[in-house]
Parts: structure tokens; C-alpha cells; sequence
């Protein structure tokens, strides 16, 4: 994994594709309604989805009307995105390295894909650079207190969690993150690390939200329900002056 430029992607996407196709609760319950209440009217908006993976999300707002790019450097996630959505545009490229124009676009998309990349404060600053004036960056991403412990819940002996723990907060490091065959790399950073990043870029935040999930979401997926314990999510709507 050290030597892995991926971060562990190439070998895991076909686990991911698994995945997401099986139905990840955190996405349909809990991240795609905040999401795209966030993400607004997008009818005939230009859109970047940075690390778009399969490309679901881009689906999501191309049946709404936005003209979507989707950017991703996993080879193999790409091709099934392409194979997906036959007719939109999916770009391979590095976050940090945006392969557009300056002013191109109106709204960018992180999807849970931040956590993913080494050299986030420069990623950020590339959203600035191709968003047009008054654009926005609509960001998923876990909370930094999970993700000093990508191994998840303390439980007792009967299995059941207890506490979730948080350790070396205010450092930035990278951890192994596993589930559901998927090994991949993610980063640690804390929450003021990652806001100053979007400060220093020139971005004003507009939201801040740490989405809970609603009691019919619990009733039909009664394992969102740590949610309402321990919310590992945050998004968070930046707009560009």
C-alpha cells in the first residue's frame, strides 16, 4: 500500500463497484438528500464531480439536468462509469492537477473523495481556480474524528459498541481503511486544517451540516442508527466570491 500511487484504488475497485451496487445506506439515506438539496436547481449548470468513482452521482444530477464532468484516476472505475452513461463525459485526472480551464465550471462535487487525496490543500485550491465567480464546491466528506480510527467502534465482549475513539486529532496522517473487501488509503486531518485550506483558497462557507438520519431511514436500515450516537459525516456548501 505504501508504494501504491492508487492508495490501494486499483486493487479495490472492483470490490467498490460491489459495493455501492449492493446499496450503501450512507449514501441513499443519509449523504443524497442533503446532497442534492444542497446542490439545488442544477437544470443546464455546468458540474465537476472530483473522484466521481462509478460514477452514480454524476448519473443523479445529469437526470436533473446538469452537464456533468466527471473526474477519476482509478482506471477501472472509469471504464464503468463510461460503460454506465454511454453519452456523458467522464475525464481520467488528479485532483490536485485539474485537467480544465480556469472559470469552467458552476458547481464542483467531492463526494467523500477529500479523505482520498494526499495533497488536499492544493486539490482545493484547483476547485477555486475552475469554478466561475459566485461558483460553489458542495463537499461530503467523513468527520476527522473517524478518521483517526479507521477501524471503527470499541466493543465489549459481547460485541456490543461502546465508544468511538479518537486519537492523535490534531496530527494529519495517513490510515488503512478496510470493509466489504475494499483496502484502501484515506487521510486524517483535522476539521481546522481542512477549513483553513478552503479559507486560504478564498472560498466563504455558506452550510455546515452533520446529517442525521431520519426515523424512517433508521426503521428500514436500523444500522444508521449509530448516526444518531457517533455522526461520522459532514457537508458543508462553499461559495467562490
Amino acid at each position: 500500500m505504501r508504494n501504491d500511487p492508487s492508495g490501494g484504488w486499483n486493487r479495490s475497485a472492483e470490490a467498490w463497484i460491489r459495493f455501492v451496487d449492493e446499496g450503501d445506506a450512507n449514501r441513499t439515506h443519509l449523504l443524497d438528500p442533503v446532497m442534492l438539496k444542497l446542490c439545488g436547481d442544477v437544470q443546464g449548470l455546468r458540474v465537476l464531480d472530483v473522484g466521481c468513482g462509478e460514477g452514480r452521482f454524476c448519473r443523479m444530477l445529469s437526470e436533473r439536468g446538469a452537464v456533468v464532468t466527471g473526474l477519476e484516476p482509478t482506471s477501472r472505475l472509469l471504464e464503468e462509469a463510461r460503460k454506465r452513461d454511454p453519452h456523458g463525459r467522464y475525464e481520467s485526472g488528479d485532483a490536485a492537477r485539474l485537467p480544465f480551464g480556469d472559470c469552467v465550471f458552476d458547481l464542483v462535487i467531492s463526494y467523500v473523495a477529500l479523505v482520498d487525496i494526499a495533497d488536499y490543500r492544493a486539490a482545493i485550491r484547483e476547485k477555486a481556480r475552475v469554478l466561475k465567480p459566485g461558483g460553489r464546491v458542495i463537499l461530503a466528506n467523513l468527520q476527522p474524528f473517524a478518521t483517526t480510527s479507521p477501524s471503527g467502534w470499541h466493543r465489549d465482549r459481547k460485541g456490543q459498541k461502546m465508544h468511538f475513539p479518537v486519537d492523535r486529532y490534531p496530527d494529519e496522517y495517513p490510515n488503512i481503511a478496510r470493509w466489504k473487501g475494499i483496502e484502501i488509503r484515506q487521510y486524517h486531518r483535522p476539521m481546522a486544517h481542512i477549513m483553513r485550506a478552503f479559507f486560504d483558497a478564498g472560498f466563504n462557507l455558506r452550510e455546515f451540516i452533520e446529517p442525521l438520519p431520519t426515523p424512517q431511514a433508521v426503521k428500514e436500515r436500523p444500522q444508521l442508527g449509530d448516526n444518531m450516537r457517533v455522526p461520522i459525516f459532514v457537508v458543508m456548501d462553499w461559495r467562490k466570491p
